[in-house]
């Protein structure tokens, strides 16, 4: 599998460092309570189909990167900076 770097470009995947469900980007407020902590710490879901994914290009520049793929058919469907995608969200 490829994955597109946005700041090096076209890489292996072996460059990356996979950190899983980019629900990092969805970290609940330090004040939420127990519960949206409990499900932002234990919970996940494992879909067959497009996912989004926290990368880290770990063999390159070092940029967090959020991958969205298929898991069906391996097809890397976008991939964008974490830190662009948070500021986005904020």
């Amino acid at each position: 599998m490829r994955l597109t770097c946005p700041i090096c470009g076209e890489r292996d995947r072996r460059e990356f460092y996979y950190k899983g469900d980019a629900v990092a980007l969805r970290r609940p407020a330090p004040d939420a309570g127990d519960d949206p902590w409990a499900d932002y710490v234990h919970l996940r879901d494992n879909p067959a189909g497009e996912t989004r994914d926290l990368w880290q290009h770990d063999g390159g520049c070092g940029a967090w990167v959020v991958v969205t793929r298929n898991t069906v058919t391996h097809e890397v469907l976008a991939t964008v900076l974490a830190e662009d995608e948070a500021r986005a969200r904020s």
